[in-house]
């Protein structure tokens, strides 16, 4: 993951905006996933990185302070807490359109395929291949475009985990917004907005999840 952030080179030799893009997406990329060690040492390059385009640091600056200032048993409790035992926070983007229906698992083999496609073998850690880090990690590093199309197929999920972050006053929220930022048009300001923007109603089949769960969305919005 270093790759993107090892090497500088001038504006005059990169595309500026798809530059930021993909320093954005790489940071939330890591600033999501669960902290350690490593994360720790990166805060100086992501904050460096990020420096370097105008306001693209401030919507990291509150995790980026919290991982610089808190204890690392701290910061790990709180990351359990926040994205591990609770699917409020839910960064496993076919959770949000498919919850746990039976169609869930055609939609992560949908992700494999795109991942393979790219000739790359990407490692998932054990994670599913939805997980919002490692298509951000795959957006900034890999295939800029099979990326993007992922992110945008899946905008509800992410829009989704944006407001339940800013509900909950969370500081990841405003990386989250960074990534959506990024995408075409303006964010929905609620959860009915990105409804109209699934553009479907209810999901008519459900495996252990209740149907009246506010983070469920139509099966049809993760098809294409």
């Amino acid at each position: 993951m270093s790759g993107l952030f090892g090497a500088r080179t001038s504006k005059k030799e990169n595309n500026g905006a798809a530059t930021r893009i993909a320093v954005t997406y790489l940071s939330a990329a890591w600033c999501l996933s669960y902290p350690d060690e490593d994360l720790l040492a990166k805060v100086p390059v992501i904050r460096a990185a990020l420096a370097e385009h105008d306001g693209a640091l401030a919507p990291f600056e509150p995790v980026l302070q919290q991982l610089e200032m808190g204890t690392l048993p701290e910061i790990q409790a709180t990351y359990v807490q926040e994205f591990d035992l609770s699917r409020r926070h839910a960064l496993h983007l076919s959770y949000w359109t498919d919850g746990d229906t039976r169609r869930r698992g055609e939609v992560l083999t949908e992700f494999k395929q795109v991942y393979r496609k790219s000739d790359v073998l990407v490692d998932t850690g054990g994670e599913l291949p939805d997980y919002l880090p490692m298509v951000l990690e795959f957006s900034a590093t890999v295939n800029p475009g099979a990326g993007r199309e992922l992110l945008l197929k899946f905008r509800p999920s992410i829009e989704l985990l944006r407001l339940a972050l800013q509900d909950d006053r969370l500081a990841h929220a405003g990386i989250v917004r960074a990534v959506c930022d990024t995408l075409p048009g303006p964010s929905p300001e609620d959860r009915n907005a990105v409804m109209r923007l699934a553009g479907q109603g209810p999901p008519t089949e459900s495996v252990g999840l209740d149907p009246y769960d506010p983070r469920l969305l139509p099966l049809s919005s993760s098809k294409g």
